[in-house]
Parts: C-alpha cells; structure tokens; sequence
C-alpha cells in the first residue's frame, strides 16, 4: 500500500493586493466577478482615488445626473469627446459617464462606510488611498453569423477593491519665537 502525504496548502481567501499602512485607521471594500464592464469601470475608479469619501459620492452623484463627467485616460478608443472632461487634468477631451459602473463603485463605497461606522471612524476623514480594478474570467456566449458561422459574444467583468484611511491630522509647526525660547530653555 502506498501512502501520500497529507499536504495543507491554505490559499488566500479574499485577499486584497495592498495592505492598508495602519489597520485601526483603514477600511476596505471589494467585489468579485462583478458583471460591469472592465474599462470603464477601471477610469471610474482611477477618477475618485484620492478623493475623500464624501468628494467622491457627490462626484458620483454628478456623473450620474450628467453634471461632471469621468474622464478616459488609458481605455481611450472610440471614446467621444464631450465639453465636462475639460474640467480634468491630463485628458484629452475624452470622458463618458458610465452609469452602472458608478452604481457598483458606490455601493462599495457605501460598504466601506458603513464598515468604518463599526470601526467607529471619523466616516468625514476618510479618504480613498488605494483603488484597483482587475479583469475577472470573460463571460462567454455566442452570436450567429451569416453563411452560418458563429463568433464570440463575451461580457467582461471585473474584480474591484478599496481601501479607505483616516487621512493623519498635521502638527502645525511652532512658530520661529517659540523654537528660539525652547532653545535658550535648553542651553
């Protein structure tokens, strides 16, 4: 009889590409296999990173009702050009506003608020400091063709992930007479 070893290989279960620089001040969101195109949804994410967490709702909330625009920077092909983009740095006049890619991106949002209510963080000084989009498993399905061929029909989908942080609250310098009074303390 021939016995194997049992080996335990773990593998990362939902796990995120980054970890957050203080985990007490950071919170994270992220959907997987999410049924929304990959492009669009990757400008969308790359438009509110860095934003704060109450910027990039109303900014959302803007796009949506077509007073703002999400500009396109790397998925640029047969993207039109339309007169909100002029409003972003480093665009070319390029922008669309992709209404279900900005719903996904605010429930994710809203899950990573609502996961610093129970971490009872300040929810006002959150800001979006890591946001990625990746390519999920393409969707596959057909269409039929003339003279009887078929082609590929595929949906795109995408996995996202955000990471939302306490932004750190700045000591303001001493002004120059008090630093020479602590000086003259020391000495």
């Amino acid at each position: 009889s021939c016995s194997v070893p049992s080996l335990s290989v773990t593998m990362p279960k939902n796990a995120y590409s980054k970890k957050p620089a203080n985990e007490t001040t950071s919170v994270c969101a992220k959907g997987s296999h999410l049924r929304v195109h990959f492009k669009n949804t990757r400008e969308t994410a790359m438009a509110v990173k860095g934003m704060s967490l109450r910027k990039a709702q109303k900014y959302l909330a803007d796009v949506v009702e077509h007073k703002n625009c999400i500009p396109f920077r790397r998925f640029t092909g047969g993207v039109g050009r339309n007169t909100h983009s002029k409003m972003h740095k480093k665009t070319v006049g390029q922008g669309r506003y992709p209404v279900k890619s900005i719903e996904i991106i605010q429930n994710l949002l809203k899950n990573a608020e609502a996961n610093a209510e129970q971490k009872q963080l300040n929810i006002d000084d959150l800001v979006i400091v890591h946001a990625q989009v990746n390519q999920a498993p393409k969707m596959r399905r057909r269409t039929y063709r003339a003279h009887g061929r078929i082609n590929p029909f595929m949906a795109n989908p995408c996995h996202i992930e955000f990471i939302l942080s306490e932004k750190a609250t700045g000591v303001k310098k001493p002004a120059a007479a008090a630093t020479e009074e602590v000086k003259a303390l020391v000495d």
